[in-house]
């Protein structure tokens, strides 16, 4: 009995001492998977880093963003390469390394493209790549394989700490019997049971660390993480699960998880009787499956789930990675929403003939304007070559090639030409035609936009001609101008020579009507020559062509008073200015017009001595304002417009002589020149006429 007490105690002793070398090896292990862990994490939030600081950049030009996405781009090779190195041993991870090392390589790629768009072509540009969805496709498809990986390096932790737990059991056992055997002899027994003990100790302790380490890599889990017995118990939670469904985790530990997925999914959780858990969900394994989550509240919200069997000692459990994608949904009604908006916009489009041609130039897309417009339904001319829009002479001379290569070279053509309507009919046509591209620059297609412009063209065509008839009529006025100054002076002269000849040779020697009449007939002649000095002048205003230079407007006044000179000496009148500017206009116009201004004040004062005041001011921006100001008899209110058209008196010929033509030479005279001219006056207190003039000068 001794012997077999000793046996047995030899025995023991080696299990317990084979059980802390697995316990030791168990714990080597479990650092290993934790290193994979960490760096796995590591790798994630390197990718999440990027495809943030990518996107901040195209929404907002900052460049400090630019030197966290490079780092960020560092960090993850490191840790691409470190997780590669760490899982060499393990042939199911090795796998799932290409992929991952792809999805990477395809966020940077899409990630610099951002950048570049966001650089050469704005935000707008950039924003609208990051709105097609592919970074954020690859982000999902990269997080789905980054959660394969850590739920099968948590499987594996799992699996050791449930292998230790097994042997730690076995040794129990063992212990027990060697503690029974060992009463039987003395000081070896108690030495040997002593030993044990303590390794007991240690593996209870590695045990504990284990379990405590899972429990901590459940809790830094983004997402929300619930463990689930065969019975569909919760036996395990998170603290993202709590945040994620409301609850405590007391309320849940221990409850069916139907509470929080329903529709009939939780019970597929199960083994279904016939086969195992891990069987049962074999086809999801892997794959993020979407339905609706529940929440504490009751209310239900969109979440992706993933599913990983875990074996154990105790049977078999099923851990669930559950997200939240709410957000992703919005997105994606969003995208759709507005995808159905620009589908709508372009098919009720009736101005506009849009369609969508292939890179040989047929059509695949045709909308109601272009119906509309070409009078092809779409059934008939989907599939259709674009050139059957152009005319003949267009076609044999390659025109329709030639608008494709040029859109495809430079990305995007403008034409203005005749296109052929299904009828037969031409129409003028305004096309566009824009290259289609994806983001990696690959051409796939080209827009076109076409409106019939053919009014348009009329319209134009019109106001080319009516501008030539204008310029023909200001010729032949022009002309008739050169008539009137020249033929109709001529017997005007004859008449007025005559007229004057009887007037000297027989005034006072017939009767005195006879004198009347030679008198009314030389103030005829000479009113007349006036009339028509005045007529002349007014076509002639406003129509020299000479080039603007600066001039002195103090110079144009003096020359203009210098013109007034016996005007001047014989009313007595005092003509003031103060310090007048440099504009670029036409010198002899402007002394044209301060002339008649100048002129009138002193010809309309009932005062007895005229007094006329000449001065400018600037207009804030680069306008001069030009006033001449007298005390004459000034001007009612309703008259300050009409004064300004020609043949406008307000006076009778006994009170003052003159054509009324001067006013509106003036106005004719600023306008040409860019400006414009107005009146301020009172009666009996005098009147001041502005006229403004732009500084650089316009013609």
């Amino acid at each position: 009995m001794f012997g077999s007490a000793i046996l047995t105690l030899l025995v023991v002793g080696a299990i317990s001492y084979r059980a802390m070398v697995v316990s030791n090896d168990s714990e080597r292990w479990v650092q290993h998977t934790l290193e994979v862990l960490a760096n796995l994490q590591d790798l994630l939030s390197d990718m999440e880093s990027i495809e943030s600081n990518s996107r901040g950049f195209a929404l907002t030009g900052e460049e400090w963003r630019l030197v966290s996405y490079r780092a960020n781009m560092k960090s993850l090779e490191q840790h691409e390469a470190a997780v590669h190195s760490l899982t060499v041993d393990n042939p199911a991870q090795q796998r799932q390394m290409p992929v991952l090392n792809r999805l990477a390589a395809q966020e940077v790629q899409f990630s610099e493209m951002v950048i570049e768009i966001r650089r050469a072509k704005g935000f707008e540009a950039a924003a609208h790549v990051i709105q097609n969805g592919q970074g954020q496709h690859i982000m999902d498809e990269f997080r789905g394989v980054f959660r394969a990986m850590q739920e099968e390096e948590l499987r594996l932790l799992a699996l050791r700490n449930a292998a230790a737990k097994q042997r730690l059991g076995q040794t129990k056992t063992f212990l027990i019997l060697g503690i029974f055997l060992g009463l039987l002899i003395s000081a070896a027994a108690a030495w040997n049971v002593q030993r044990d003990s303590s390794r007991r100790a240690f593996a209870d302790k590695a045990l504990l660390d284990s379990e405590e380490r899972f429990r901590g890599l459940l809790e830094a889990a983004p997402d929300a993480m619930v463990v689930v017995n065969q019975s569909g118990e919760i036996v395990l939670l998170n603290v993202q699960a709590e945040k994620q469904f409301g609850y405590r985790r007391e309320e849940l530990l221990g409850q069916k998880v139907k509470n929080i997925i329903p529709e009939g999914f939780a019970e597929r959780l199960i083994a279904d009787g016939t086969r195992t858990a891990a069987e049962a969900m074999a086809q999801q394994i892997g794959t993020g499956i979407e339905l609706s989550g529940r929440r504490k509240d009751g209310n239900e919200f969109p979440i992706e789930i993933m599913l990983r069997p875990l074996e154990n000692a105790d049977g078999i459990l099923v851990t669930a990675a559950i997200r939240d994608i709410t957000e992703r949904k919005q997105a994606e009604e969003t995208l759709r929403q507005s995808e159905e908006s620009n589908r709508l916009i372009v098919s009720n489009t009736k101005d506009y003939a849009i369609m969508m041609l292939d890179l040989g130039g047929n059509v695949v897309n045709w909308n109601e304007g272009a119906e509309r417009i070409k009078g092809y339904r779409a059934e008939e001319i989907i599939g259709q070559h674009f050139s059957c829009f152009f005319p003949a002479e267009d076609i044999s001379n390659g025109k329709p090639a030639l608008q494709l290569e040029e859109a495809a070279r430079v990305g995007r053509f403008e034409d203005e030409d005749w296109r052929i309507r299904k009828d037969g009919s031409r129409f003028f046509a305004s096309v566009v035609i824009t290259a289609l591209r994806e983001e990696t620059g690959l051409l796939r297609g080209f827009g076109k936009i076409t409106r019939d412009i053919t009014e348009r063209k009329k319209f134009e065509e019109h106001l080319v001609k009516t501008a030539e008839e204008l310029r023909r009529s200001n010729d032949q006025l022009q002309q008739f101008g050169y008539v009137a100054s020249h033929d109709l002076q001529e017997p005007l002269r004859m008449v007025a020579s005559y007229t004057q000849l009887l007037a000297t040779r027989y005034k006072g020697r017939l009767d005195s009507d006879a004198d009347d009449f030679i008198d009314y007939a030389v103030d005829g002649c000479n009113r007349m020559q006036g009339l028509i000095q005045d007529l002349l002048a007014y076509s002639r205003s406003g129509t020299n062509e000479k080039a603007l230079r600066e001039i002195s407007g103090e110079n144009a006044l003096k020359e203009a008073l210098a013109n007034l000179r016996a005007t001047i000496g014989e009313s007595g009148a005092i003509v003031t200015h103060d310090s007048l500017p440099s504009i670029t206009t036409d010198e002899v116009q402007l002394v044209q017009v301060f002339q008649n201004l100048v002129g009138n004040a002193i010809k309309y004062c009932s005062a007895a001595v005229p007094l006329v005041h000449v001065s400018a001011t600037k207009n804030g921006g680069n306008e001069w304002i030009f006033s001449v100001r007298d005390n004459g008899l000034g001007i009612e209110p309703q008259y300050f417009e009409r004064i300004f058209i020609i043949f406008q008196r307000l006076h009778g010929r006994q009170e003052f002589n003159g054509t009324g033509i001067g006013l509106a030479i003036c106005k004719k005279i600023v306008e040409r020149l860019g400006g414009r001219i107005w009146v301020e006056s009172q009666l009996a207190k005098g009147s001041t006429f502005y006229f403004a003039l732009p500084e650089t000068g316009e013609k």
